[in-house]
């Protein structure tokens, strides 16, 4: 069964990653979704099994992104951290861009 985060934690994660990672979730909607070219991306939601993304395509359609956690499903809140740091150094692994340093 797939575990769902409690409102404050999505909140939050979601806060984070379209207020300070907007690059990184354009790099991931470009890694895993069908359009390589997107303009833009937003993370819209997550649960215990993967990630949400809403790109922008050049045309200015829009298109759902589903990417599963690589290490698996998760239930707890640091773990979400994890997963996304582990989308993002595959992403950039894809896309042929130099991953940053994590702290």
């Amino acid at each position: 069964m797939t575990h769902i985060f409690d409102e404050s934690v999505r909140s939050a994660v979601l806060g984070h990653m379209n207020g300070d990672h907007g690059d990184d979730n354009l790099l991931i909607a470009r890694a895993f979704g069908p359009d390589a070219d997107a303009t833009s991306s937003t993370m819209v939601d997550f649960d215990g099994d993967g990630g949400d993304w809403l790109a922008v395509s050049p045309t200015g359609g829009t298109v759902d992104v589903r990417v599963p956690w690589p290490g698996g499903p998760i239930s707890e809140r640091p773990e979400v951290r994890r997963e996304i740091v582990a989308l993002y150094d595959l992403a950039c692994g894809r896309l042929g861009v130099a991953p940053r340093p994590h702290a």
